[in-house]
C-alpha cells in the first residue's frame, strides 16, 4: 500500500485474547490502554475506524462441553458486548469519541447496528465498535468483521493476532514454518490456512476488500501496518500487488 493510497476507513478485528494481555483471561488494563492510544493516533490522522472484537478472553462457546453449540455461541456473543463496552470506556477516558452498536437487541442499553447509523458515527470521527458478532450462532466474529467492513464501505480489514503474519504451519511448533508476505483470497481458501474462517475470506474476496494480518502484541503496529504492510501478511487479488 503506497502512502498516497492510505486508507480512509478501516475495520480492525481484535481477538478477545488480545485484550487479556499476558493474563490470558479477562481484561488487562495496560493492554487496553496501549491499544486505545494507537487507535487515537489513527483517528488523529483522519482514519475512520470500526472495530469487531471476539469474546474468547471471557468465554469460548465451542469449548463449553456442558452446553449445546447454540447456547455456547450466544454466551460468546454476550462476551463481545463486555469487551466492546470496555473499549468504549477506554477511548472516552482517553478523550476520544466511541459508540457501540450491537447485533443483539439490547433496548435502553446499546444502540442496534445499522449501516446508516454506523456511517453517521464514522463520519463524525467516532470509533465505532460492533458488538454481538453477527447476532447469529454458528458464525464467527471473523465473519462479523468481514460483513461490517462491507456494510460500512471499508477499504481494508486489519486482523490483529499474536503472530506477524500468515504461515503454512504453526510457527510455535514448527521452526521451519514458511511465512507468506502476500496471498490471494483463493490461495488462502485452497490451502486452508485458517487465518480467518472461510466465510470471512470469501466475503472480503467478493467485495474486493484486502485483509492485512499482523502482530498486535505491539499496539503501535496498528498504525505502522497502514504504511508498512510488510510487517504483516496481505491477502488480496493477484493483480493488486
Amino acid at each position: 500500500m503506497k502512502e498516497e493510497d492510505r486508507t480512509v476507513r478501516i475495520l480492525l478485528k481484535l481477538s478477545g485474547e488480545v485484550l487479556a494481555g499476558e493474563t490470558g483471561h479477562g481484561l488487562d488494563s495496560l493492554t487496553v490502554k496501549k491499544l486505545t492510544e494507537s487507535l487515537m493516533d489513527l483517528v488523529s490522522d483522519g482514519i475512520q475506524v470500526g472495530i469487531v472484537t471476539g469474546g474468547g478472553n471471557f468465554i469460548r462457546g465451542r469449548d463449553l462441553m456442558s452446553v449445546d453449540r447454540i447456547t455456547g455461541d450466544q454466551m460468546g456473543m454476550i462476551a463481545t458486548v463486555i469487551n466492546s463496552l470496555a473499549l468504549r470506556d477506554a477511548i472516552e477516558k482517553h478523550g476520544g469519541n466511541a459508540a457501540v452498536l450491537s447485533a443483539i437487541a439490547m433496548p435502553g442499553f446499546l444502540e442496534p447496528f445499522s449501516s446508516r447509523l454506523a456511517n453517521d458515527y464514522l463520519e463524525c470521527g467516532y470509533v465505532v465498535i460492533y458488538a454481538g458478532g453477527t447476532g447469529n450462532p454458528c458464525l464467527t466474529t471473523d465473519t462479523a468483521a468481514a460483513l461490517r467492513a462491507v456494510q460500512t464501505g471499508c477499504s481494508l480489514l486489519l486482523k490483529g493476532t499474536k503472530v506477524d503474519g500468515i504461515y503454512d504451519s504453526d510457527p510455535k511448533h514448527n521452526p521451519d514454518a514458511k511465512r507468506f508476505a502476500q496471498l490471494s483470497f483463493d490461495e488462502v481458501l485452497k490451502l486452508d490456512l485458517k487465518v480467518m474462517d472461510a466465510a470471512a475470506v470469501a466475503i472480503c474476496r467478493d467485495a474486493e476488500i484486502p485483509i492485512s494480518i499482523f502482530d498486535i502484541r505491539d499496539p503501535g503496529n496498528i498504525v505502522r501496518i497502514l504504511s508498512e504492510p510488510s510487517i504483516g501478511s496481505v491477502v488480496g487479488r493477484n493483480d493488486s500487488w
